[in-house]
């Protein structure tokens, strides 16, 4: 709703003041009146008016006596007086003017000249009002403009970088403190110079895009979150390594960009020195494998050789324990027929030991020019051949699922399930072994399973199974070298794959190893 404007009725006669406020009532304004000086006085002590109508012949304080005293108030100073008089006299013109009149009005009074001339007045008056609220509002935004202003300052004064603003040719406005220490420069010096003395390369990843600052380029994007490498120029020439972000605000003035200025001398300097440690560990670890596989190439020959050269003496050993058990059985006194017992034994396990101790050198001999694609149930119908007696024997029952092909040495994959066989047939309970082989596909690789009826495996042993030359039972029970997990698990990571005992609800046991997918 328009705010109503206030217009002042100055005279002692009561009609006259009829008169006035019938001819100025269609203005829709607010009319106050006052039969004298006094009375209007008090008035204007309180309000403002857009216009005042002032009669210049009243008693005991006239109009210009009137008009006198709302010119001394600074309050009253300027608003607008129209003289009401009577008759015209150019001393009283003179005089009223030089009070700050603005018009005169001669009695008898024409109401439309009169609401005509109010009328302009008041106009004035409500122009004046928006001016004051345009004043007003101006000047609120000028405190929100400096106390941002104060605000942004302090968040550059808090900046742990150095920060400097400047226009889109590089002209510096405005720096913080942090770049006056980095740069070694106070910032009086620093002010309208170009941000490229600093950093002679610096530009601002301008594309055509950056015009409206809505839809920058991926590439220009990217420098502004991550920044720049640059090298920047110290007060004394000196030059070390910078890293600069950019903040680009579009303003009335044209585009401002914040340049955040980071010293990451420190930075390049632990940089080389990790690449120097990396290059010194690799050199190190490259050294290390070649002495590692060196060794373990005249490890698996040593063992190789010395299970060789060992089968002929132990051979002699078992042949001619052998004869004397045969010749010489019930003939001997004493524990003798005993002891010729216990050389036999042991001269074969001897054996058995050397030759399984063969098998496990000769896993990593065979290169990869031995790796085909093999189906691994043709594998395991090889190795159920050749554990036919032994699985007849035991009455045990073998069966499986689809089992895939995969890329893999034929020949090992055949022993791998071979040993799992016999190790699920040896280890058996009171009934006979039941074996159940089973694959399923898991992401890049093949998941098989080998689960059994037997005695099964307490957790605690689950890794030690694997060891060489362990047995979790007695040998005269369970005869075997503990050889046979410990070549499964040497051929299952020659294939790039793993091998472990799942815990299982019940008896049994179930063996697990995982093979890539054919490529």
């Amino acid at each position: 709703m328009e705010r109503r404007a206030k217009i002042l009725l100055v005279d002692d006669t009561a009609d006259n003041l009829v008169s006035l406020e019938a001819a100025l009532s269609s203005l829709g304004e607010d009319l106050v009146l006052a039969s004298s000086g006094k009375e209007a006085l008090r008035h204007l002590l309180t309000e403002d008016f857009a216009a005042i109508l002032l009669d210049v012949r009243m008693p005991e304080m006239d109009g210009f006596e009137t008009a006198e005293l709302i010119r001394s108030r600074p309050r009253s100073r300027q608003t607008p007086i129209l003289f009401l008089t009577g008759y015209k006299n150019e001393e009283h013109l003179f005089r009223g003017y030089d009070l700050g009149a603005v018009d005169f009005l001669f009695k008898p009074i024409v109401p439309e000249v009169l609401r005509s001339k109010v009328a302009v007045f008041v106009e004035l008056s409500r122009s004046n009002w928006k001016l004051k609220d345009q004043a007003n509002e101006l000047r609120r935004q000028a405190e929100v403009l400096r106390k941002a202003e104060r605000g942004f300052r302090s968040l550059l004064e808090a900046a742990p970088d150095a920060m400097v603003m400047c226009r889109e040719n590089g002209e510096i406005t405005m720096v913080n403190s942090q770049t006056e220490v980095l740069f070694h420069c106070g910032r009086d010096l620093l002010i309208s110079k170009n941000i490229r003395t600093l950093v002679p390369d610096w530009s601002f990843p301008h594309e055509s895009s950056w015009d409206t600052l809505e839809t920058p380029d991926p590439h220009a994007l990217k420098l502004l979150k991550f920044g720049r490498e640059l090298q920047a120029v110290g007060r004394d020439g000196s030059t070390f390594p910078v890293e600069i972000s950019f903040s680009p605000l579009q303003t009335d003035e044209g585009l401002v960009i914040t340049s955040a200025i980071r010293d990451i001398s420190q930075r390049k300097r632990n940089e080389e020195e990790i690449h120097q440690l990396n290059a010194n560990l690799e050199a190190r670890v490259l050294e290390r494998t070649e002495a590692l596989m060196r060794s373990n190439e005249e490890l698996q020959q040593f063992a190789y050789v010395a299970s060789h050269d060992l089968q002929e003496p132990l051979r002699t050993v078992s042949i001619y324990a052998q004869l004397l058990a045969k010749r010489y059985t019930g003939q001997l006194q004493g524990d003798a027929d005993q002891f010729i017992g216990f050389i036999v034994d042991s001269s074969r396990r001897m054996e058995q030991l050397i030759h399984d101790l063969l098998d496990f050198s000769r896993v990593d001999a065979r290169g990869t020019d031995f790796f085909v694609r093999t189906s691994c149930e043709e594998a395991l119908h090889d190795a159920v051949s050749n554990l036919r007696s032994l699985i007849d024997e035991n009455e045990a029952l073998v069966t499986h699922n689809h089992l895939p092909t995969v890329v893999g040495d034929p020949v090992q994959l055949v022993r791998l399930f071979q040993n799992l066989l016999v190790n699920s047939v040896r280890y058996c309970g009171e009934d006979p072994p039941r074996i159940r082989i089973a694959a399923e596909s898991r992401d890049a690789e093949w998941l098989f399973s080998v689960r059994d009826n037997g005695i099964g495996i307490e957790p605690q042993y689950a890794e030690k199974v694997f060891g060489i030359f362990k047995c979790l039972n007695p040998r005269d029970k369970y005869p075997g070298s503990g050889m046979g997990l410990a070549i499964c698990r040497k051929i299952v990571s020659r294939h790039e794959g793993r091998i472990w005992v799942e815990p299982t609800q019940g008896p049994g046991a179930t063996f697990c190893f995982t093979l890539p997918r054919a490529q």
